[in-house]
């Protein structure tokens, strides 16, 4: 699955004291790269074409993108920054207009016969990922649970927690601190659960609108905004002719839970980053 901020793909045999190709992806041949935005460092976006496909490339300084000063630079996040914001805007600029295929950032190459080269030894990979990504748009979806909204609504989700609430509530003095302890100790337990629960109810109703979608591995520790645990990380691939109903689809599940302790954060459309599969690898084309 090739990503946006993959690994550096250098070339070993890259002279630092010459200039070097930067492509950004591939596209069809037909798209009209004229009006492209300025790639990484200002840098004019060209197109390097074979057959009927085209890479989308700016020429850079071999010296400042060689691999060792690669590796020393991306230690910093503001050299970083900037280049990934390139990456990006012209990848959203060429998916504007097509079907495209990101390539990691810092993809080089020595010339643009070494591009071709790449374009004609993976061209069946090719040829199948740009009709994958003409389906549809990427979109992003987070839910974050908010604990502090959450659990004031949790006995209402969760017959366990509503069952330990009563029971405490009609306990003796003694009994009922003992039945608070234990309730406490089950809160932590039930409002993950619930979390669990909401992303598959959200994830069974937006998966039949979408062509394909992919869910992120949640880590445990994983927050944002706050201390708020991530329950949902998903991204679709949406048809057009389906995007309306996925929004509407969508509006409803946050009406439903947006005011019951949990966040939406949807964004796109984005360059389809986790919907192409090639094994596309430029240090390995790279002649």
């Amino acid at each position: 699955m090739v990503s946006p901020m993959g690994a550096a793909a250098v070339g070993a045999e890259l002279m630092a004291d010459t200039d070097i190709w930067y492509v950004y992806g591939v596209a069809p041949a037909t798209v009209d790269f004229r009006r492209s935005p300025e790639g990484l460092d200002d840098a004019a976006v060209q197109s390097c074409v074979d057959g009927e496909f085209a890479a989308l490339v700016s020429l850079l300084d071999g010296t400042q993108y060689a691999p060792a000063a690669i590796e020393r630079a991306t230690e910093n996040v503001e050299w970083l920054a900037p280049r990934a914001v390139a990456h990006d805007r012209v990848l959203t600029w060429a998916s504007d207009r097509g079907p495209v295929i990101p390539l990691p950032i810092f993809s080089l190459f020595s010339s643009e016969d070494a591009i071709r080269h790449m374009l004609r030894e993976r061209r069946a990979e090719l040829t199948e990922a740009l009709r994958r990504t003409s389906l549809g748009r990427e979109y992003v979806l987070r839910v974050y649970r908010i604990d502090e909204e959450l659990t004031k609504v949790a006995a209402e989700l969760s017959p366990r927690l509503a069952q330990l609430t009563e029971a405490a509530r009609s306990a003796t003095p003694g009994q009922r601190y003992l039945l608070e302890r234990k309730l406490d100790s089950e809160r932590k337990n039930e409002l993950h659960m619930i979390g669990a629960r909401i992303a598959r109810e959200v994830m069974d109703a937006l998966q039949p609108l979408a062509v394909e979608n992919v869910e992120g591995r949640i880590v445990a520790r994983t927050r944002s905004s706050g201390d708020a645990p991530l329950v949902l990380d998903a991204a679709f691939l949406v048809a057009p002719n389906a995007l309306e109903s996925f929004q509407r689809e969508l509006t409803a599940l946050v009406g439903r839970h947006a005011s019951r302790g949990f966040r939406f954060d949807f964004t796109g459309p984005w360059p389809p980053y986790h919907f192409v599969q090639t094994q596309t690898s430029p240090a390995s084309q790279d002649a």
